[in-house]
């Protein structure tokens, strides 16, 4: 009897599949995601979804674009720090744009205030 031959017919399927989603679907499309989260934190987030009057799923959404916005801000306030400090050229104007852009980088209680000047 002659013997059969399996024919692989799935050969470079892998290659002509698209590893990632264009940019444009991914913005728009909404992902499930399975995280863990701290039990205190979890407590909150359910506060939070309590006095909003939300979803766990929709508080725990809105907490996160918050974060997000945040941090991008405080990158775009540590770029507009840098940029003046670096342009400064009077020395005393100097030194306060230094101050602030510690200010940016360690957060507003960094710099202790002397309560003699």
């Amino acid at each position: 009897m002659p013997r059969k031959c399996t024919t692989v017919v799935h050969r470079g399927y892998n290659r002509n599949m698209r590893a990632t989603t264009s940019t444009k679907q991914t913005r728009f499309r909404s992902i499930r995601q399975s995280v863990t989260i701290p039990g205190p934190l979890a407590a909150e987030i359910r506060r939070v979804a309590k006095e909003h009057r939300l979803t766990v799923s929709r508080a725990l959404v809105t907490l996160a674009e918050q974060g997000v916005r945040a941090e991008k801000e405080a990158r775009a306030n540590l770029r507009a720090s840098y940029r003046r400090f670096a342009a400064e050229k009077n020395p005393s104007k100097k030194e306060a744009a230094g101050k602030e852009l510690i200010r940016a980088i360690f957060g507003d209680d960094a710099l202790a205030e002397d309560p003699l000047l």
